[in-house]
């Protein structure tokens, strides 16, 4: 199993106060990532670190050997559900077909083959029916199937989703844990931001336990350990308990 995403020595702090500090990752081809923590732990902070969407105070981060500027159409991000405006004046097609200008040049314009492709997309994902509709007008598990559907679009190698299971339906839960684990056997790399501490041991071939610094990382069978967890979440772990977060 080949690493595609090198994180070697990275920190990064907002306002003077450090979000992660001195973070080694190296992650494999193929595989699903799980990454968990508590709120604060940095989780959204390493995709944006990956992505390049911040400055960091030190470290490297490759992927394929490269900068990201350099593979970033190779790369895929899905965002939280509240990150997005849902109030945007597109329909679900318009935004799936987005997945496809990462490929195009200046004002060079989308083809029939592009066109098919989000429609490809569209059908996977199960939302052809709701191609004219408009985002906002979407359900909570609707409008995740059209980001993921977006992603599939841009036929990236790495995917990087935060919390797509937040605020949507089991049914809509079930069809994505499907296609990422049919991305991951294409030889996809996957890394997901979760919460659920019930499903990890179900979703994820991998976890990466995440509080500011990196608790631990490898085969979820092994890595996600009562003693992991709670050095991962600490003084959290008792609400955690009372609400069945830990099966």
């Amino acid at each position: 199993m080949s690493s595609i995403i090198s994180v070697k020595g990275l920190s990064v702090s907002y306002e003077r106060k450090r979000v992660l500090t001195n973070i080694y990752l190296e992650i494999d081809t193929g595989q699903i990532h799980g990454v968990i923590g508590p709120n604060g732990a940095g989780k959204s902070t390493l995709f944006k670190a990956i992505l390049g969407l911040i400055d960091t105070d030190s470290g490297s981060i490759l992927i394929e050997g490269k900068s990201i500027e350099e593979v970033r159409k190779r790369v895929v991000y899905v965002p939280q559900k509240n990150n997005v405006d849902w109030q945007f004046p597109a329909t679900v097609f318009d935004i799936v077909l987005m997945g496809r200008y990462p490929f195009k040049k200046i004002f060079q314009r989308l083809n029939k083959e592009d066109k098919q492709i989000a429609m490809d997309a569209l059908e996977e994902v199960g939302i052809t029916h709701l191609k004219e509709r408009q985002i906002g007008e979407l359900s909570g598990g609707q409008q995740q199937r059209v980001f993921l559907a977006r992603a599939l679009c841009q036929q990236a190698e790495v995917f990087l989703l935060d919390e797509p299971f937040v605020g949507i339906d089991i049914t809509t839960e079930s069809k994505i844990i499907q296609i990422l684990k049919k991305l991951a056997n294409e030889g996809k790399t996957l890394m997901v931001v979760h919460h659920d501490l019930s499903t990890v041991e179900e979703y994820f071939d991998k976890v990466i336990l995440l509080n500011q610094r990196l608790v631990a990382h490898g085969n979820t069978d092994e890595t996600f350990s009562p003693e992991n967890i709670k050095k991962a979440y600490g003084g959290q772990l008792p609400i955690l308990h009372k609400t069945g977060g830990i099966g």
